[in-house]
């Protein structure tokens, strides 16, 4: 079977503190990921929020913290309510000379309905790629 894991790699022109901040205050993501109704960075939190696919459709994602290392990692479940299949989401920070190297990994994708097309794997890279390498990164540079 083949690794369907999404890896992205993006360097910021900010430090990492920021960038975890970005990352795990609820008021701060609205502005580049999804308006959550309440986020915490301890493990066993849950939170939930609605994103639209895109064939127009919207899905409703449930998520569990799974592990925080302040500043370096925050990791929690990603599945879509009324569907099978469970996947991780993983943000990794590394300091490069001031600036942040952020990993993203999303594993476990194969897990989702091959018949949804809203879940084939090239819709997850596009929409990382854009929330990481635009949304995120003019979010953290613009500030």
């Amino acid at each position: 079977m083949p690794n369907n894991d999404l890896h992205i790699e993006q360097i910021f022109d900010a430090p990492i503190h920021l960038v975890w901040e970005a990352l795990t205050k609820k008021d701060l993501m609205k502005q580049w990921f999804f308006d959550l109704e309440e986020f915490k960075p301890e493990p066993g939190f849950t939170f939930q929020f609605t994103g639209r696919g895109t064939s127009g459709k919207e899905f409703l994602h449930l998520c569990e913290i799974i592990e925080v290392i302040p500043e370096k990692k925050l990791s929690y479940t990603w599945k879509y309510d009324g569907y099978t299949g469970n996947s991780l989401v993983t943000f990794e920070l590394f300091d490069e000379a001031g600036k942040t190297k952020l990993t993203l990994t999303h594993s476990g994708l194969a897990t989702f309905p091959k018949e949804i097309p809203d879940f084939v794997i090239k819709n997850f890279e596009n929409g990382w790629n854009y929330i990481v390498t635009t949304a995120l990164k003019d979010f953290l540079e613009s500030n």
